[in-house]
């Protein structure tokens, strides 16, 4: 990643390899901000929050499992109505029927980012495998996510399409 320690506003990212993600905060606090590889040329390129407008920590994503699974739950301390996800990405919550509150998430394999909105849009949230027994355990204020993706390892190929890495 070159970008420096610190990335602010008009800064421009350029993500090599990997997977990373970024922090507001020092000491890796703060809303998150995940990168792939790739280039984000402006700070709107990067973020869809217009709370915070720079970065100051990094820190690399371990992307240990090509399976992936995570349950969110209605209510802290896995409580209340869930949904399971297997192996998939859901731009929707509310599309697949779920319109519950995720207060509470647990993951069992796989790396994930999640999203305040639908369309994998807003405030981010980064799972890796482990439990997370209320929303502020995730960094949230609101337990709100609408949106979920994997994030895969995988190597971009010369071509412009991305390959699974062996």
């Amino acid at each position: 990643m070159r970008g420096g320690d610190v990335a602010e506003r008009g800064a421009q990212i350029l993500v090599l390899c990997g997977t990373w993600v970024g922090y507001e905060q020092p000491g890796c606090k703060g809303e998150q901000y995940v990168f792939e590889k790739g280039e984000y040329p402006r700070w709107d390129a990067w973020t869809n929050s217009r709370r915070s407008d720079c970065i100051v920590a990094f820190r690399p994503i371990k992307v240990d499992s090509q399976e992936h699974k995570i349950v969110l739950y209605e209510n802290p301390s896995f409580a209340g109505k869930k949904i399971e996800i297997t192996d998939d990405d859901v731009p929707s919550f509310h599309a697949h029927g779920y319109h519950e509150k995720v207060s509470s998430v647990r993951v069992q394999s796989g790396t994930w980012v999640a999203y305040h909105y639908p369309g994998y849009r807003g405030y981010q949230y980064l799972f890796e495998k482990g439990e997370f027994k209320d929303c502020a355990e995730f960094g949230a204020v609101l337990p709100q996510i609408q949106s979920v993706r994997r994030i895969r390892d995988m190597q971009y190929h010369p071509r412009g399409a991305f390959q699974p890495s062996t």
